[in-house]
């Protein structure tokens, strides 16, 4: 696994190095979005963040998306991870291939990645990844958010994450099927565009094989921070 993972790095970068050498009169632009920074109040104590990096140019980017919580009533952390290759293939809309790696406090598992993202009818934005492992588990993880413009500063903003999994991964506490569904309403108030506190209600639920192995079925208040630098 470690080898094909450096063989898939060395693709990325060699690929995005030559992207990025002809970028000609194009700017080069990087950015770092912490989407979402947050305390949730639960029957344990948890922080979450959801976040992404990028840097190139109009056509051709490197992404580095990090999201996940630390619980420390359980002492335990875990992470989805990926580091893609953007190309601009329509007006508002790239295709990315990569890799995925996820962490809980035991186990890891590496991913291979192919994702679309954009901005969908109706302005929802929205990213369809497609994952594979090394055991032939295939992945699909849906993310969509929507920006209500209540006022020139206060946005409320509608999200949903679907995951659904082929195979049962029990080191990882996936299951097969639909595995799990999110659905979040965050009211922030930009302050600035790159500072904006915000209160939300989020509702989480496992199905299927993944609530066989690790139930959940969570309804909580978050407040948090959304930064973009």
């Amino acid at each position: 696994m470690m080898k094909k993972l450096l063989v898939g790095l060395t693709f990325i970068l060699s690929t995005v190095s030559s992207s990025f050498a002809g970028g000609g009169g194009d700017i080069l632009r990087k950015s770092l979005m912490i989407n979402n920074l947050e305390y949730q109040y639960s029957d344990t104590r948890t922080i979450s963040w959801d976040t992404y990096a990028y840097i190139g140019y109009d056509l051709n980017k490197v992404y580095i998306y990090s999201a996940g919580e630390k619980t420390d009533g359980i002492s335990s952390m875990e992470s989805e991870n990926e580091l893609v290759y953007s190309r601009a293939i329509a007006p508002n809309w790239d295709i990315q291939f990569g890799i995925a790696y996820d962490k809980t406090q035991e186990e890891d598992n590496t991913w291979a990645v192919v994702a679309l993202s954009g901005l969908a009818p109706y302005f929802f934005e929205t990213r369809l990844a497609l994952l594979v492992d090394d055991n032939g588990n295939l992945g699909l993880r849906v993310d969509l958010e929507y920006e209500a413009l209540l006022t020139q500063k206060l946005i409320l903003t509608p999200s949903l994450e679907i995951s659904a999994y082929t195979k049962d991964d029990l080191s990882m506490e996936l299951g097969r099927g639909l595995s799990n569904l999110t659905m979040g309403a965050r009211l922030r108030y930009e302050f600035t565009r790159e500072f904006a506190p915000y209160v939300g209600v989020e509702w989480s639920e496992n199905f299927g094989n993944t609530d066989s192995i690790s139930p959940l079925s969570d309804t909580y208040v978050v407040v948090g921070l959304r930064i973009w630098f």
